[in-house]
């Protein structure tokens, strides 16, 4: 039943549709598939029974001629997401055995369309992280290794619970990208905050869009940044994820930031002409330090599409330098006020104490990761009496001129920015941040003003490193453009080629 892994999720679709497969068939391969994988950490929570009575659903409204848009697919879910029942943590302790009464809007919006919920997915606690290390449930792996691997070896450290000597699939989205790459489910939900998608997608050789802030709903999501947290989906082709996201975005009354505007049919996007359209290069993105290998792929990139008919104009973003910095000030502020609310009162861990503001202390400690906590100290900081004009409101400010940086881009005609996705090829699990966590924080170079902007942005393999690990390029849209972005990747995805892994040593 492998060859039912293998399908991308259009494939599967159509099949379904046929009738050349059921819903429970395709269901099935994948439970035994994540079961199989189980030592890649990639699902923290799975629903075989519940993914299989809704297959059993999907096959009888397919026999009926009511399928719906995702009908019968085997998908993941990110555990940021509330899924009505099921363990929903953002694989963080505090939230020790939650199961919400409800579920998020995105969520709720695949399982109209027919999709089939195969588990929860890791990832980063509270999607504060570039490796998925932060993890209460550990780290997850990435199913891709270097070319002439010891595999015998590989194998070894897979079994051990720090993973060291593996992969990571990149973060906060780890365990979503690692599910599709190693064929676990045909697609999965992801979140992007300040790269969150794109760059696992990157690390993968899988496929991630982050749309426009307010295309998706984030009612239902455990929130991180508020104005920066977007839903997005991750999957194996440029056509896959525009399936996914018709299905994903719309309309909210629940989300204030909810736009009210039309889904386009992103899927008719796919294999639309580039001709005419303008290609911004920003100079900026041409880093210190930067690898031949990334400077090549950027530049094949920009053949592709210029052969494909599209204009390439060298464009200045010049408040790029400032945006990293600026994303670590507006993002952990965010944060620590979105993490006031876990206190061991209403719901998850509660840990005992001499009174109720020591409760709350002895609660945060033990539920808080590391990285958690850092952040909520960065972010008090910055809000606190003294500093918040100093740090807080010069940060907006840089965020305004990031933004404005990109409007002038696109007020000259510009119609998309070609970069890398990431400054590097996939790093080793425990290889950055352990003593410095700004090394871990610079993964973020390329993606962060993409958030800080509110734009949508995709990310797609696009080549190989040299030692056979996926390297991505990213282009950038503007503001509800991704029909010209998925256009676009179709372009570099045909002429690059799918990313395939080289076997299944898991």
């Amino acid at each position: 039943m492998s060859e039912l892994t293998h399908l991308t999720l259009a494939d599967a679709r159509d099949a379904l549709r046929a009738k050349k497969i059921s819903a429970v068939e395709l269901t099935r391969a994948h439970i035994e598939a994540v079961e199989k994988a189980r030592h890649l950490n990639a699902f923290v929570c799975e629903t075989p029974d519940k993914a299989l009575a809704m297959a059993n659903a999907s096959d009888a409204r397919i026999a009926k001629g009511e399928a719906g848009a995702l009908e019968g697919l085997p998908l993941g879910v990110k555990d940021l997401y509330a899924t009505e029942g099921v363990h929903t943590q953002a694989c963080s302790h505090i939230l020790d055995g939650f199961k919400p009464a409800y579920e998020s809007t995105v969520t709720s919006h695949l399982w109209r369309d027919g999709a089939v919920m195969l588990g929860k997915l890791n990832m980063d606690e509270f999607a504060m992280g570039s490796a998925n290390e932060t993890s209460y449930y550990g780290p997850v792996a990435s199913p891709w290794l270097p070319t002439g691997a010891d595999v015998g070896a590989a194998r070894a450290a897979l079994m051990t619970k720090d993973k060291i000597g593996l992969l990571t699939p990149g973060g906060s989205s780890g365990g979503s990208a690692s599910a599709v790459a190693a064929h676990l489910c045909l697609a999965a939900t992801a979140s992007d905050t300040g790269g969150s998608i794109r760059q696992p997608a990157a690390f993968t050789g899988t496929v991630g869009i982050k749309p426009t802030y307010g295309r998706c709903s984030r009612w239902g999501m455990v929130a991180f940044a508020s104005s920066l947290d977007q839903a997005g989906p991750i999957a194996r082709t440029t056509l896959d994820c525009a399936i996914m996201l018709r299905s994903m975005a719309g309309h909210d009354a629940k989300d204030a930031t909810s736009v009210d505007a039309p889904v386009p049919d992103y899927e008719a996007a796919v294999g639309r002409s580039v001709k005419g359209l303008k290609i911004g290069i920003p100079k900026e993105y041409r880093i210190e330090g930067m690898p031949a290998e990334i400077e090549a792929l950027w530049l094949k990139g920009v053949d592709c599409l210029r052969n494909a008919g599209a204009e390439i104009v060298d464009i200045s973003l010049p408040h790029t330098r400032y945006a990293l910095p600026a994303y670590y000030i507006v993002a952990p502020a965010e944060a620590s006020s979105n993490l006031a609310r876990y206190d061991g009162v209403r719901y998850g861990l509660r840990v005992p104490g001499r009174d109720i503001s020591d409760m709350y202390e002895q609660t945060r400690r033990a539920g808080f990761g590391a990285e958690v906590r850092r952040r909520v100290m960065i972010g008090t900081y910055v809000l606190s009496a003294g500093y918040y004009d100093a740090y807080y409101v010069r940060a907006q400010k840089i965020r305004t001129l990031i933004r404005q940086d990109f409007e002038t881009a696109y007020a000259n005609g510009v119609d998309a920015i070609l970069t890398p996705a990431t400054p590097s090829p996939a790093f080793g699990i425990g290889e950055k941040g352990s003593s410095d966590p700004v090394e871990m924080y610079l993964n973020d170079v390329f993606t962060v003003t993409v958030n800080m902007a509110g734009l949508p942005g995709i990310a797609l393999p696009a080549g190989v490193s040299r030692e056979g690990l996926p390297l991505g390029l990213q282009l950038i849209g503007r503001p509800f453009g991704e029909e010209t972005l998925f256009s676009l990747a179709n372009v570099i995805e045909q002429s690059a080629g799918r990313a395939s892994l080289p076997l299944a040593w898991w």
